[in-house]
Order: structure tokens, then C-alpha cells, then sequence
């Protein structure tokens, strides 16, 4: 069906297009960006005035609780939460339950998703078996079903060796692995260890949990070759590690969450659950320091780190209390808003959760090359919003099955910034707040 999208500020990071214009859509693909062409006639008309017209937002960690915990979320609820935030992309971490280690279980969530006509999901394969670490999957078939690389999701990889054969494997064959630095030793703690959490009472996970981990993981990249996509850094000592390894040449990218970027260990306050994430909420110097790497590029994506939690398990003491919050529909809104407080342009904002992150996803078995972006011929993954809509994170706006998240309204006051208004996945309206 042949839609347009009239008068929006139209703004693509990835060429650095930014003026008021139309869009055109066509057969699921975007046909004119610009004047309207005399013989296009629209069945479909989005005023789209005083709004922005971005590319869909892609989303490198998105949980959507099935199969295996669907009390606390299922596939429409989630990616419904997904396109209400412009999310059209989004990468499904393997800790399901059973595990993405299987070539068929990666074919029912694909299949699953696509019944649904909402997001566009992209499973990461489990890089061993059951994420026990000791066994490596099929990477081969797992690809082959749809995987767009291979992760541990939040278990750590003990054993060097196996981590090693992995990356070698994966290099054979051009795969990329998507690993959060975890120190299996240290990372058993439920708040980042400093004086905060001592005054509490809470058991700490230090910066080295994750500094040691870098360090291992960049090791077994030089002798390997591999390619690494590093998620969720939270530390500033981290940072710095990867700017050296970037500046080293290693096949490096990585990501860090919207909590992490703006949210520090003093937010725990008395001891609210909200606040209960992994990684840790760390301190103020290193929250800066994480803004400053995404502004500088040495961090590459910001994530919503999406994993919704029921109510019950958010119920208990922060210790017991089940780690997580939902974000697909707070990733915009926060993007934006960290950008605003850098005095960087709102194009930088989109780039962090459009085009650079659908760099890391590219991949020549898949057709992801115009993900993240607006041209003319490139797939409508198109998300219209209005910047001048402020919000707040109460539960009953949240269309995840999770409510959960630091940035409640009645928690610390925050006050979001713009509002998606539509989103086009592949060309089908797959959200309208009009509607």
C-alpha cells in the first residue's frame, strides 16, 4: 500500500539528511525522500507537521520473556512495547528458557514474531550449550536459522579455553560474538561495591568483575582474530579499555543501557527494587565517563537492556528482589534527553539507536544493509515522533507486561522528553497513538 508521510523534519544520521519534506512508501520499501512525485498516489496520509521523521530504532538487547517465562512477558505484549517506542528492530538475547542453542527453537521464536507483524526480532544463538559453557553450539545452523551472532547473555564464561576455541571458530566463519564482561568469581553481588552499598548493607560486585573480563576477552582477540561486540560496559575503567582497544585495531564494538547512562548507585536510594539491574548501577564518575564514551564513539550503541519483571519479584527486599526493568519504550526518550544534557544535536541521539547499532547487526546471510536509516529503495522501518511531547514512565503508560523501572514517576520525578506518534516496520503501519 502506498503511504505518505507529509511535512515532518525528516533527519537520517547515517548520510546526515535533515529537512522539512516528504516520505513516500511503497511495496515495503521507501520510494521517494522529498517532493512528492506527480503519478504517486497515496492510499495512506501521515501528517507527520511539527513531528520528526527518523528511521526505525534498533534495539541490541531487547528480552521478550518467551518461551519460558511468560508471566512476566510474551511476545505481543513486548513487541507491541517495542513499536509504541519506534523500536522496529530488536536483538533477542539467547537466556530464554530452554536456551536459543538449537536451530529449532530459533525457528519457532522467528516464526512466532513474524505471525505478529510488529517488531522485526533477531535471535542471538547461545555460544555454548545451555550457556554452561563447556560445550560450543552449532554456530553454523544456528546461523543458518537466523542468528545474527553468538552471546552468553548474563552468564560468564569461565573457561578461557573454551572461549578461545569459540573465537577461533567463529572467525573461520565470519560470526561475530556478543559477550557481557563477566569475572565469574567476582560478578556475585547485587549493587556496585563502593561506599553506598557498604552504608546499605549490600553485597558488591567491583569494577575489576568487569575489567578482568575485558582484559581476557581482548587477549583472545589479538591471538584470534575474532570480532567482539562487547555488551552493556558500565564502568568507566572499562571505557578506557576499550578506547585502547579500539585505537589498537581489534574488531571492537560494544553498547551500554539506558540505566547505566544515566542513572548512578545513589539511585538505589532506600533500597528500592526499581533499581535492581545488571550491571550494577555504578558511581557518578563512572556514569560520566559513559556518557562521554558515547558521545566520543568509543562506545557505539545505547540499548534498552528491556527485560521485564512481575510484579512479585519486584516485591521482595532488594537482595532477593529479581534484576531488570523494561525500556523499549523509555530508548528514544532517553537517548534524547542524554544528547540534550551533552549539548549534542538530536541527529547524534537517533545515530546511537538507529544507524550504529544496525552497523554491529549487518550481516551479508542477512538483509539488514538498510536497517537503521532512510533511502530511497531501503526497507520503511520508519518511526514519527513528536520532540516537543513530555512524558512520564507511570505504569499505566507502559504497554510492557513489566512496569517496572528506575525512571518512575513517583520514584525520582523524571520527566521524558518526545513521543512516538507512528511506527512502519517493513511498510506496514504496525503502530498509530491516533488510532
Amino acid at each position: 500500500m502506498k503511504t505518505l508521510i507529509q511535512n515532518g523534519r525528516v533527519i537520517d544520521p547515517s548520510s546526515g539528511f535533515d529537512q522539512v519534506c516528504d516520505v513516500g512508501i511503497d511495496h515495503g520499501k521507501i520510494t521517494f525522500i522529498g517532493a512528492k512525485p506527480e503519478d504517486f498516489t497515496p492510499k495512506e496520509i501521515f501528517d507527520a507537521t511539527d513531528c520528526i521523521v527518523a528511521p526505525g530504532l534498533v534495539d541490541l538487547c531487547a528480552r521478550l520473556r518467551e518461551p519460558g517465562y511468560e508471566h512476566e512477558g510474551m511476545l505481543q505484549s513486548e513487541l507491541n512495547a517495542a513499536v509504541v517506542g519506534g523500536v522496529t528492530t530488536l536483538v533477542c538475547p539467547p537466556d530464554t528458557d530452554p536456551v536459543l542453542d538449537e536451530p529449532g527453537l530459533v525457528d519457532m521464536l522467528a516464526y512466532k514474531a513474524d505471525r505478529l507483524h510488529l517488531a522485526r526480532v533477531l535471535p542471538l544463538g547461545a555460544f555454548t550449550k545451555g550457556l554452561k559453557g563447556e560445550e560450543l553450539t552449532e554456530m553454523l545452523e544456528l546461523t543458518q536459522a537466523g542468528c545474527v551472532g553468538f552471546g552468553q547473555a548474563d552468564v560468564a564464561l569461565i573457561n578461557t579455553q573454551v572461549m578461545q576455541r569459540g573465537f577461533q571458530y567463529a572467525t573461520t566463519h565470519g560470526y561475530s560474538v556478543w559477550l557481557r564482561p563477566l569475572e565469574g568469581f567476582l560478578d556475585h553481588g547485587v549493587a556496585a561495591s563502593g561506599p553506598f552499598a557498604t552504608r546499605l548493607g549490600l553485597s558488591g560486585v567491583p569494577v575489576a568483575a568487569e575489567t578482568i573480563a575485558l582484559n581476557t576477552i581482548f587477549a583472545l582477540m589479538r591471538t584470534t582474530g575474532a570480532r567482539v561486540h562487547v555488551c552493556r560496559v558500565s564502568s568507566a575503567a572499562g571505557v578506557d579499555l576499550i578506547r585502547e582497544a579500539k585505537a589498537e585495531g581489534l574488531l571492537l564494538t560494544c553498547d551500554v543501557s539506558i540505566n547505566s547512562l544515566h542513572l548512578t548507585d545513589m539511585d538505589i536510594g532506600f533500597f528500592d527494587s526499581r533499581a535492581r539491574v545488571n550491571p550494577p548501577l555504578r558511581q557518578q564518575r563512572d556514569r560520566d565517563a559513559l556518557r562521554l564514551g558515547l558521545a566520543d564513539g568509543t562506545i557505539d550503541a545505547l540499548v534498552s537492556d528491556h527485560t521485564p519483571v512481575e510484579g512479585d519479584a519486584k516485591a521482595l527486599p532488594f537482595a532477593q528482589a529479581e534484576a531488570g526493568a523494561t525500556g523499549l519504550e523509555l530508548l528514544l526518550s532517553l537517548s534524547i534527553k542524554w544528547a540534550a544534557e551533552q549539548k549534542l544535536p538530536i541527529s547524534r541521539a537517533l545515530a546511537v539507536i538507529s544507524n550504529e547499532p544496525a552497523k554491529i547487526i549487518q550481516n551479508s546471510k542477512q538483509d539488514l544493509c538498510s536497517l537503521g536509516q532512510l533511502t530511497v529503495g531501503g526497507v520503511a522501518d520508519v518511526c514519527v515522533f513528536d520532540p516537543s511531547v513530555h512524558w512520564q514512565a507511570l505504569p499505566q503508560n507502559i504497554k510492557s507486561q513489566g512496569k517496572h523501572t528506575p525512571f518512575s514517576f513517583d520514584r525520582s520525578g523524571v520527566i521524558l522528553p518526545a513521543k512516538v506518534k507512528a511506527t512502519w516496520v517493513g511498510g506496514h503501519l504496525a503502530f498509530n497513538s491516533k488510532v
